[in-house]
């Protein structure tokens, strides 16, 4: 038999998986660009870097990290969500998608107006404070706060963000008035709270925790309802304002439309990234479960988280912003 007519044959037989040979055979052909939309030194700009050359070991074409920081990653989300759908833009986000999502009106449905990929891993933010206030826990601090209410900041890594939106919840469920200051990124955040401009911040301990242990900052509670195994002295926000729990995830997307089978690629390479010892040892080190699961997995905490948030917005009273 010819070989024409064998492959022929083959796609006859097997019409769900010629496509994916074909045009995985194709793909890609130019650098890919993998959008961080915080600053340089933030959890999504350190994973994107670690993942981003064990890509291009094995797809064989650079993908290049983008840092778009900006409206709590709000902008770099609309750029990727605007972005042709061809397999050659995707984004690292975070959990702040989730809750810029919620607080920005965006051109875009932000759960199915986007092809989810992969959700990479979950963790808890960890509560930080400067080691100069004088509060060693959650409880001392709710405390501080509710005797000096509106003279206690907190730094997030932009408005909209869900380091912005966690800090109204516990504003509310806590009864305390804090004041929010926004940087770009998590990696001016930590900078601004060692520095004392803010005087608290909730951030993802991929970033924070060599800061924890230079003592520059000061951990205090863990965003989970469980304590972490990489920090398990820290209480659990949770043990001092019962109910509360904010996990953090992190996810790559690309706009909607992405071929399947190339979808599928990339949930296939990076799921056998994450599953390598020395990564999966890497993330559990700074705090983070790996996942790896199929595209579905991030869709089914994305819907959710979006919705929560959401409901903090117009309880909280927080302003939509355009």
């Amino acid at each position: 038999m010819k070989k024409s007519k064998r492959l022929l044959l083959l796609m006859c037989v097997l019409p769900g998986i010629t496509p994916l040979i074909v045009h995985a055979q194709k793909y890609p052909t130019k650098p890919i660009r993998l959008i961080s939309p915080f600053a340089p030194g933030g959890g999504t700009d350190i994973l994107s870097r670690v993942i981003g050359p064990r890509l291009t070991a094995v797809i064989g074409q650079p993908v290049v990290v983008d840092n778009r920081p900006g409206a709590g990653g709000a902008l770099g989300a609309e750029i990727a969500a605007k972005s042709e759908p061809d397999g050659y833009t995707f984004i690292t986000v975070s959990s702040s998608y989730a809750a810029s999502s919620a607080y920005h009106k965006l051109p875009y449905d932000p759960v199915n107006g986007i092809t989810p990929v992969i959700l990479l891993g979950t963790t808890g933010m960890v509560l930080v404070t400067n080691p100069t206030l004088p509060v060693k826990g959650v409880k001392e601090l709710i405390g501080y706060a509710r005797a000096n209410p509106g003279k206690i900041s907190y730094g997030t890594v932009g408005v909209g963000s869900v380091t912005h939106l966690l800090h109204e919840l516990l504003n509310l469920e806590a009864k305390i008035n804090t004041v929010h200051i926004p940087f770009k990124g998590a990696g001016p955040a930590i900078v601004g709270i060692i520095g004392n401009e803010a005087h608290i911040g909730s951030l993802s301990a991929v970033p924070v925790i060599p800061h924890l242990k230079a003592g520059r900052l000061r951990a205090i509670g863990i965003t989970t309802a469980k304590r972490s195994p990489t920090l398990p002295d820290v209480p659990s926000i949770g043990e001092a304002v019962p109910g509360f729990d904010v996990p953090h995830w992190y996810a790559i997307w690309g706009p909607k439309g992405v071929p399947k089978d190339i979808v599928a690629l990339w949930n296939n390479e990076v799921s056998k990234i994450l599953r390598t010892e020395e990564m999966s040892k890497q993330m559990r080190a700074e705090g983070l479960e790996p996942d790896g699961g199929p595209p579905e997995n991030y869709f089914n905490v994305l819907k959710p988280t979006v919705e929560r948030w959401r409901r903090v917005v117009k309880e909280a009273k927080i302003q939509f912003a355009g």
